[in-house]
């Protein structure tokens, strides 16, 4: 069974780690359409988004002016930059709290724009079709947000969905074995362009290991400043395409190369499977919780949350 095909048959008895859901959201975008983003007619867009959401947000408006915010304090970025002329909120369910947001950029007066994975979307009710744009998805457990929030960044185009597939096979697990293997904390190192990418990948820590598995992630600049201060023989130095030759025991470094023309979603894609492999070599704590844990969503939220994400 390819990754692809598992990602369109487990149920909740059966959630795919996120390697395997890497792998099959590759497969997936390797055949499919993304649609384009063009927000020239706009001259200071407010980009806002929850979570990895706001960090992709930053991504797809890099080259460009533009404010971000997130959920917490959008309302008051508004206030202070009256020259913001267009709302761009990036939800890949288009519901929790960008209904919220949509509702009260709508009364602040301006356009509002729906990046999302979501056709239908509770917070696209009230928009025109023409400002509701939608990225294709698969399948996947809640949270994991691989397709998604890949969809959205392998739009601005780089590397093909193919091409990152193939260099994870060839170049990617020839290095990682089980080197992971009998480590409580990781920290990872990004090259200095991919600083954004550092929130994504402490975030997929934070939601499938909580307190159990430790993961920070510096760019090797950032590193240098007092991060290392307090040592230990359980925790492993994961360097994404550069050689780290700072920091930890040489015993505990692991090199990650990354192709010469990697992107920011290349970068995620590999940090993703990378992070998938120190799930697998660990106990299933996310797949033990997640089915409490909806519930508990769900009542917070005041909406339904499942385990799986259709």
């Amino acid at each position: 069974m390819t990754a692809l095909e598992t990602l369109k048959t487990f149920d909740e008895n059966s959630l795919p780690d996120l390697d395997t859901v890497v792998l099959g959201a590759l497969e997936f975008l390797a055949e499919a359409e993304l649609p384009k983003l063009d927000f020239s007619q706009y001259k200071k867009p407010l980009v806002v988004g929850s979570g990895n959401a706001a960090v992709v947000g930053r991504m797809l408006f890099a080259n460009r002016p533009a404010v971000f915010a997130d959920e917490s304090i959008y309302r008051h970025i508004l206030k202070q930059n009256p020259s913001i002329d267009v709302v761009v909120v990036v939800s890949a369910s288009g519901s929790k709290h960008a209904v919220g947001i949509v509702t009260h950029a709508h009364s602040a007066g301006l356009p509002v724009h729906l990046i999302t994975n979501t056709p239908g979307a509770p917070a696209a009710e009230k928009l025109p079709p023409e400002s509701v744009h939608v990225f294709p998805k698969v399948r996947e457990p809640y949270t994991y947000n691989t397709s998604t929030y890949l969809s959205m960044l392998l739009a601005r185009g780089g590397r093909k969905p193919a091409d990152i597939n193939l260099f994870i096979r060839e170049e990617i697990d020839p290095v990682l074995s089980y080197f992971l293997k009998g480590y409580d904390a990781f920290f990872l190192l990004v090259p200095g362009e991919f600083e954004d990418v550092r929130a994504m990948l402490r975030t997929k820590f934070d939601e499938l290991f909580g307190s159990k598995v430790s993961g920070r992630a510096f760019t090797f600049e950032e590193a240098k400043h007092a991060k290392t201060v307090v040592p230990s023989d359980t925790e492993c130095f994961i360097s994404f395409g550069q050689e780290n030759t700072a920091f930890g025991k040489r015993e505990q470094r692991l090199h990650v190369p990354l192709p010469p023309d990697a992107d920011p979603a290349t970068v995620i894609a590999i940090g993703y499977y990378v992070i998938g492999h120190i799930q697998k070599q660990n106990e299933p704590y996310f797949k033990e919780n997640i089915g409490r844990y909806v519930k508990e969503a769900s009542e917070l939220f005041g909406s339904a949350i499942t385990q799986i994400v259709e």
